[in-house]
């Protein structure tokens, strides 16, 4: 494996790279009125960075069945091939869309029948006979109902459709409803420099399990390359005004600020900014495997380059505490 960082994957014993690879933005646009992608995307080029991801090592893709409307796990599972064997696919479901029109149509279905409808669909796509991690997309679900999807995807287990299931939410109640069921793996939740996440680190630490973590750069801000909202395209999620977005306009000038006071520990040892970030993450728990986005073979080759440096030292970490304490809001 890539550059001797490793994890294990939760109590399901799977070993991972301590990277994984998100695959959200390689779904491209939808045809909704509202984006909820990372605009135009280069399939060719797709494949190329996941071929190169192959090489450096890689074994962890992230995706769901909802980005670009099934577009995300089809190039996934073409460019994977006959790889597919030494790797772990880890998708989601819930969000309902039309994969023929590529319109998200909004909502969520959870019903058994939904389930494993949306199952099967994902097994075609990814050309796979299996899914290694099944995960939850509603990062909100009522609690009293959530206990009948988390038995539907026990029966998935026991019938070889997937290995393990988690959820992908940030509340620790619905984590810890999840960590009871048998082959509950992972948690994917939010974490970064701008959104540390302690109480859900300590649910993965307290049942052992991943802490697969969605937004490590800040949808790209961590990066450095962006100074302004008017980098976004109109057609890129970024460019709303969504609350969680770290770009709308009410967020960006504060995280810049942040950033700013932090860039010179996260570039200390030679490292990018991007992969100062990274190095943080590992740093907060021996459970965290970050899942960076990318559309690009050069982006691919940073994140993963992140490995070589390994996690931030105790001290870097408390120094960034500090800073972070004083900084606006």
């Amino acid at each position: 494996m890539s550059q001797g960082m490793t994890r294990t994957l939760g109590r399901s014993g799977i070993k991972v790279n301590a990277l994984g690879m998100g695959c959200w933005a390689i779904g491209g646009q939808d045809g909704g009125n509202l984006p909820s992608g990372y605009g135009p995307v280069d399939d060719v080029e797709s494949i190329r960075a996941i071929h190169r991801a192959l090489e450096l090592g890689v074994t962890f893709f992230d995706t769901a069945a909802v980005y670009g409307c099934g577009h995300s796990e089809h190039i996934l599972g073409q460019a994977l091939g006959k790889q597919r064997q030494n790797v772990t696919i880890a998708t989601k479901f819930g969000a309902q869309f039309n994969e023929a029109t590529r319109i998200v149509t909004g909502g969520f279905e959870c019903s058994p029948t939904y389930i494993r409808q949306a199952c099967e669909a994902s097994l075609r796509r990814l050309q796979t006979d299996y899914i290694d991690l099944y995960q939850f997309h509603e990062n909100h679900y009522d609690l009293e109902h959530a206990f009948e999807v988390r038995e539907i995807l026990e029966q998935l287990v026991a019938e070889g459709k997937i290995r393990f299931y988690g959820w992908s939410t940030d509340d620790p109640e619905r984590a810890r409803l999840f960590a009871l069921g048998p082959h509950c793996t992972a948690i994917q939740h939010t974490l970064n420099i701008f959104a540390d996440t302690p109480d859900m680190l300590a649910i993965c630490e307290e049942y052992h399990l991943a802490s697969i973590n969605r937004g490590p750069l800040a949808m790209g801000l961590l990066s450095g390359k962006y100074t302004s909202r008017d980098q976004i395209g109109q057609q890129d999620i970024r460019f709303s005004q969504l609350p969680w977005n770290p770009f709308n306009n009410e967020r960006l000038p504060g995280l810049l600020r942040k950033l700013e006071k932090v860039r010179r520990i996260l570039t200390d040892d030679g490292r990018t900014l991007a992969q100062g970030a990274l190095a943080w993450i590992w740093a907060r728990s021996e459970h965290t495997v970050p899942i960076p986005g990318f559309k690009t073979v050069a982006q691919v080759e940073e994140n993963v380059g992140a490995m070589r440096f390994g996690p931030l030292s105790p001290t870097q970490v408390d120094l960034i505490e500090a800073l972070l304490n004083r900084a606006d809001e």
